[in-house]
């Protein structure tokens, strides 16, 4: 097993979108060891879209099934870099 892998997430329209999103995270909580969520804030509004960092551990073939199962949700782009 391994932690030597970071996940970027970018949500779009994450009012909407959030739910689906937090129950694979959910899910997958076993799996992953950091999260780290960014979103712009404005005195008037904040932001609808947002910037999601993920460490998982585990093999490669857990790290990318979780990407895979990301990104098959609506406003959803997950890529995955492997520093192994």
């Amino acid at each position: 097993m391994s932690c030597y892998y970071i996940i970027g997430v970018r949500m779009d329209n994450r009012i909407d979108n959030a739910v689906k999103f937090q129950e694979v995270l959910t899910k997958n909580g076993c799996k992953i060891k950091t999260r780290l969520g960014m979103h712009e804030v404005r005195d008037e509004d904040c932001s609808n879209d947002g910037l999601i960092v993920l460490q998982p551990c585990g093999n490669k073939e857990d790290v990318e099934g979780l990407v895979n199962e990301l990104n098959r949700l609506e406003g959803i782009t997950a890529k995955y870099i492997d520093l192994n």
